[in-house]
């Protein structure tokens, strides 16, 4: 099982988010679960590697040539693949993954979502994708998506590609059953 996790190349200025991180980096390395992520060596993604590693776990990176150059890889990864652009990380961050789990981030972490949702929305494909909203950091956000159905702008069965909670085991669940179902 390979969970491709979007979070931001900052840290949080929550303590809680890089803490919740490596609680569910724990997590991960019971279960067997290996992590898929943007490749960095800093913020919230070099948190989620580091702990994952130091656990014995395996951890697979995708990172475009232009911030490998800027020396934010993480050079420590069981596998580090690097691209030619944003787009194509994207691509194979989607290949490589069985599900997606989006934690607190910036513009690029919802990017990321908004374009992994639009791809299933679109039908290419059925894999399950969750928010783990840690400490309400996604609330807004999650009222701005039920206001756009409340609009007609969104379909609610859009809405609904989009599973959250501030609880990981809740999330495991959904994806179990997704995978089963």
């Amino acid at each position: 099982m390979k969970i491709c996790i979007f979070c931001g190349a900052n840290s949080s200025l929550d303590p809680d988010v890089e803490l919740t991180a490596k609680t569910l980096m724990g997590d991960f390395h019971k279960s067997r679960i290996e992590l898929v992520y943007g490749g960095a060596a800093i913020g919230i993604m070099g948190a989620l590697a580091d702990e994952l590693i130091s656990l014995g776990g395996k951890v697979t990176g995708v990172i475009p040539q232009h911030l490998r150059t800027k020396e934010v890889a993480h050079e420590g990864l069981s596998e580090l693949h690097v691209v030619k652009d944003m787009h194509e990380r994207k691509q194979l961050m989607y290949k490589l993954s069985d599900a997606f789990l989006i934690l607190p981030g910036g513009m690029g972490t919802l990017d990321e979502l908004f374009e992994i949702v639009t791809w299933r929305q679109l039908g290419l494909h059925g894999k399950p994708i969750a928010i783990l909203n840690i400490n309400g950091y996604f609330d807004h956000l999650l009222k701005f998506l039920d206001h756009s159905v409340e609009q007609g702008l969104v379909k609610a069965s859009d809405r609904k590609l989009i599973f959250a909670s501030s609880e990981w085991k809740e999330i495991e669940v959904y994806f179990s059953g997704v995978w089963n179902g």
